[in-house]
């Protein structure tokens, strides 16, 4: 640990234990370990799958950053005591900083895939992450940005490949569709208070019983795409990763919860890892 000349811990060490908390690190690592398996899957290789790596956790990074530091204002009045720069834990100015420095990291990580895949990347995911943050997620337009942003992560994959191509049109739709259903999920918890503070997103407008019916209904689509999109049978293996992710899909939504439970979001995210072994079983036919 890092000490001043007193003796006492450096504000630095103290802030990297919020600053870790507060990059949304469940998706994060999420995300970031789900694609960087479709890059293995697809023949990245070793190091083009690291940079993939490098690159989407750094994007990943800069969009949590991004939003609570947006948020900051926001939670603090709605008595987020897990967010740090709404307690006071860390200066939102802070939080804004750590958003910018992973932005200006992510640009060059990004470009180690090529000039395609890294426009794909940053143009896709990465902005479209911070759209919502600065925008879009106080309109109708909500899920728009998830939509882009997890239908464009194949392409970051496919067209780093030594001979670079678009993705198989399956990839890209159930992508979107989960990025649809994670933004469904990850709300509700929330809506009461986006509704108080004026963020009126499509979720918000919908209401919570609605997003609990909607959000299975779109992962399940996503799935179902999955299963049948790729040529040639589904198999056994992939009828049972289709079964287990439907339902955990519909048990992740359908169950009563608390106000701040966090499940529904934490189911969809297995549902993306079902959905993502499902990818590696079919990686050759992604391209």
């Amino acid at each position: 640990m890092t000490l001043h000349p007193s003796g006492v811990p450096s504000r630095t060490t103290h802030r990297v234990p919020a600053l870790l908390r507060s990059c949304h690190p469940e998706p994060a690592l999420a995300v970031t370990v789900f694609v960087t398996a479709l890059a293995v899957a697809a023949g990245r290789g070793p190091a083009g799958s690291v940079a993939v790596a490098a690159a989407v956790l750094a994007g990943q990074l800069s969009v949590g950053w991004c939003n609570d530091a947006v948020d900051a204002q926001r939670d603090t009045v709605c008595g987020r005591r897990d967010k740090p720069a709404a307690t006071g834990e860390l200066p939102s100015r802070t939080v804004g900083v750590a958003a910018g420095a992973a932005l200006g990291l992510c640009v060059p990580l990004s470009l180690l895939s090529g000039a395609a895949a890294g426009a794909a990347h940053l143009g896709g995911m990465v902005a479209a992450g911070w759209a919502y943050n600065l925008w879009l997620k106080r309109t109708v337009l909500s899920p728009l940005p998830y939509a882009v942003g997890f239908g464009s992560l194949p392409a970051f994959v496919t067209l780093g490949l030594p001979s670079p191509s678009w993705p198989a049109w399956w990839a890209v739709t159930a992508g979107a569709l989960l990025g649809v259903g994670a933004h469904l999920v990850n709300v509700l918890p929330d809506i009461e208070d986006d509704r108080a503070t004026g963020v009126r997103g499509l979720p918000q407008r919908l209401g919570r019983a609605t997003c609990r019916r909607l959000a299975p209904l779109v992962i399940l689509t996503a799935v179902g795409v999955l299963a049948a999109g790729p040529p040639g049978p589904v198999g056994t293996t992939g009828w049972t990763l289709t079964a287990a992710a439907g339902t955990v899909a519909v048990l992740g939504t359908a169950s009563p919860s608390e106000t701040r439970s966090r499940w529904p979001f934490r189911a969809a995210i297995v549902v993306a890892g079902t959905a993502v072994t499902q990818v590696l079983l079919r990686g050759p036919d992604m391209v």
